[in-house]
């Protein structure tokens, strides 16, 4: 009972602070609502006049436009996107849990700093496959030798795949007897409707955000989304399809943004831990990073003769 009067009165104060308007004679106060309302018009009023972020988001959507209106090469501009873009970075967010598969070793997370700073990640030199690979090393991404390719995608489909199973939905993966007369097979489906009376189908897709093939697109996630929903086009109307794409740079498609909450939502509901669905867009975050320095370009390099060459 001590705990619970404690807590009412703690929010009986905190009402009585947010409710108080104090007048102030400081003219720097008068001087900085002028020039911030000069700059961002109407200021913040009630609640959120009380958050700082209410008064930092205008400056800093300010500042974003302005360096992204004053970027000219196309891969800045699309490492520019990819890292405003929301959870592209939630593997920053993570509990560094080596358990639990958070943790990103100090190799890790050079690469991925440096990837999304455009800053180089290796000596340049060739690939086994004959092509250039400059110190950015972005051929490990769309190489075919690359045979980590797979071993990131499978990570990452693995991810998705057991929290269904977390949420109690028997899900298997790559199933076969969708189509009766096609080899196409999604990476999983659900054995028991997941909307409207429909079972749910994915599939997972890699999409290397410098790639020239998506430079001229605004969105690689959005662009390998509608390639995924071309092909899946003439499934049977007893399932519905989800593509869940995955940017080199963190971004992941906004339906599969959707889906992900919704998974969350009901693994939340199981265990009552509303943090479900951060953890697992976090975990499919930093699943993402390990597969690109682990899986994308030290498996390259391995398979490359100028393994001396990379950076460690």
């Amino acid at each position: 009972m001590q705990y619970i009067g404690l807590g009412r009165y703690n929010n009986n104060n905190n009402n009585v602070l947010v409710d108080c308007h104090c007048q102030h004679d400081d003219p720097l106060v008068d001087l900085y609502m002028t020039l911030w309302s000069a700059s961002f018009g109407v200021p913040p009023t009630g609640l959120a006049s009380h958050r700082q972020a209410a008064w930092d988001r205008p400056g800093i959507d300010a500042i974003k436009d302005e360096l992204q209106s004053a970027l000219t090469d196309p891969r800045q501009k699309a490492t520019f996107l990819a890292a405003t873009a929301p959870h592209s970075s939630d593997w920053l967010n993570a509990l560094p849990i080596a358990s639990c598969g958070l943790r990103l070793d100090d190799e890790s997370v050079r690469v991925a700093v440096a990837l999304r700073l455009g800053l180089g990640v290796c000596v340049p030199h060739s690939c086994s496959c004959g092509e250039d690979v400059d110190a950015r090393g972005q051929h490990a991404f769309v190489c075919k030798r690359a045979l980590g390719r797979t071993q990131r995608h499978q990570a990452l489909n693995e991810v998705i795949a057991r929290y269904f199973t977390s949420a109690g939905i028997p899900v298997p993966k790559e199933p076969t007897g969708i189509y009766r007369d096609s080899v196409k097979r999604p990476d999983g489906v659900t054995l028991v409707p997941w909307q409207s009376g429909r079972a749910m189908t994915w599939d997972v897709t890699v999409a290397t955000t410098l790639a020239d093939s998506y430079l001229p697109a605004s969105s690689a996630t959005a662009a390998a989304a509608s390639r995924k929903e071309v092909k899946y086009s003439d499934l049977p109307a007893s399932f519905s399809f989800q593509p869940t794409v995955v940017e080199t740079l963190g971004p992941i498609n906004v339906s599969a943004v959707d889906f992900l909450h919704e998974l969350g939502r009901r693994i939340s509901s199981k265990f009552q831990d509303e943090r479900q669905t951060a953890y697992l867009i976090q975990r499919l975050s930093v699943t993402d990073a390990l597969g690109v320095v682990l899986c994308g370009l030290l498996a390259l390099f391995v398979r490359c003769t100028c393994i001396n060459q990379v950076q460690i």
